[in-house]
């Protein structure tokens, strides 16, 4: 694909007709996305069933997410969701063999919060990494004072989908590796949209979904976990995809992949393992480090916008401590994203701050529409 932006936003047709912002919550469709959909259509209409063939889908998916992830395809678990996939790696862990305790963060998003305090009612202990009084940071000293020789795992958002906060987790990881922790990152938030090698990083298992940066659609998940043959690791949450041999079709037996596999379960969403590969694809294709060099670029040109009209920037301003998302304080947030989408331009929100997030595919005339908007709505801004 052209790295011309020109030649980029041609791919997406919405983008005619919306100032699109809101990456973070859904990515725009482009046409190979669309195309795939129709590939998908056209072998339901010539065979019925074709399961050979989607079989085939789902490695192709896993093939590509593991490029994408820097990492061996057979370390790749291809789910539903990230609730699925944390579900799965939640059932392998026993809180009962002497560490019971899962830290968290101020920085979760609910469902791997939740899906966690859930595992209270089987013997853990939840504690919580907090923020420190600028509510945009959690400084390394707290990590430090609850990973221990009891903690069991510790969860990490790699970016915060409240207000665009990119943690440090390397110090982080290497802290619990010290301490005997396993660590998990949510990077649904991030992938796509940032550099990754799931190798170098070193979390014990990395999670995400395909429908924000990574242009896909709703209904697949993914999780690597590192150096998964060796993993002690078992599921109890399974299904016929989580065999050894999917084909097996054996009901006297539980029989789990020795790879990653066994954190999947049950049928994937076969049309949209043909979307997701496609989206993935496209940005493998753009680069993430040009689709990051163009994110910074653009969430530059709102930081210095808000900051020189004297609103009130919730995100850190410094790059390397935000994504691509930048949230900006507002006194009614939902009556601000109605006011913009009445001039056509889609961004969402979170805590009453605006969530504004550029991808590869947004240009400079688009953040200018977004401030001359700004500016006619400017009494719904905090300043």
């Amino acid at each position: 694909m052209s790295t011309d932006l020109t030649t980029i936003r041609q791919e997406f047709p919405l983008l005619e007709a919306k100032t699109y912002l809101n990456s973070c919550s859904y990515g725009v469709l482009a046409k190979p996305v669309e195309a795939a959909f129709r590939k998908y259509l056209e072998s339901r209409h010539a065979h019925g069933s074709d399961w050979e063939v989607w079989v085939g889908e789902l490695e192709n998916l896993r093939a590509s997410l593991a490029r994408l992830l820097g990492c061996p395809p057979d370390d790749v678990s291809v789910s539903t969701s990230l609730s699925e996939s944390v579900n799965a790696l939640a059932s392998s862990l026993d809180p009962t063999q002497g560490r019971d305790t899962i830290v968290t963060t101020d920085f979760d998003f609910p469902t791997s919060s939740q899906i966690w305090l859930a595992q209270e009612r089987r013997g853990a202990r939840v504690v919580r990494a907090r923020a420190d009084e600028t509510g945009v940071a959690i400084p390394l000293a707290a990590f430090e004072a609850l990973i221990d020789d009891r903690t069991l795992l510790v969860s990490l958002p790699w970016v915060c989908y409240r207000n665009g906060v990119k943690l440090d987790l390397k110090p982080v990881i290497r802290l619990a590796r010290e301490r005997g922790a396993l660590v998990f990152v949510d990077a649904y938030q991030a992938i796509g949209s940032l550099p990754l090698s799931a190798l170098e990083l070193g979390a014990d298992f990395i999670a995400g979904g395909c429908l924000k940066y990574l242009l896909g659609t709703a209904g697949i998940g993914f999780m690597y976990v590192r150096n998964s043959e060796q993993s002690p690791l078992i599921p109890v949450t399974t299904g016929w995809f989580a065999q050894a041999d999917i084909n097996a079709m054996d009901i006297y037996r539980n029989d789990p992949s020795p790879m990653a596999r066994r954190f999947e379960s049950g049928t994937p969403n076969v049309s949209a393992t043909y979307a997701c590969t496609a989206g993935i694809e496209l940005v493998l294709d753009v680069g993430l480090q040009a689709i990051r060099d163009q994110a910074l670029h653009l969430t530059g040109l709102i930081v210095d916008g808000v900051q020189s009209r004297g609103w009130t920037l919730v995100t850190p301003a410094s790059p390397d401590r935000h994504g691509s998302l930048i949230a900006i304080a507002a006194k009614d947030a939902p009556a601000l994203v109605r006011a913009l989408a009445d001039d056509d331009i889609v961004v969402s929100e979170r805590d009453n701050n605006l969530r504004v997030s550029p991808h590869f595919y947004n240009d400079d005339e688009d953040i200018e529409r977004l401030f001359a908007s700004l500016e006619r709505n400017a009494g719904l801004l905090a300043v």
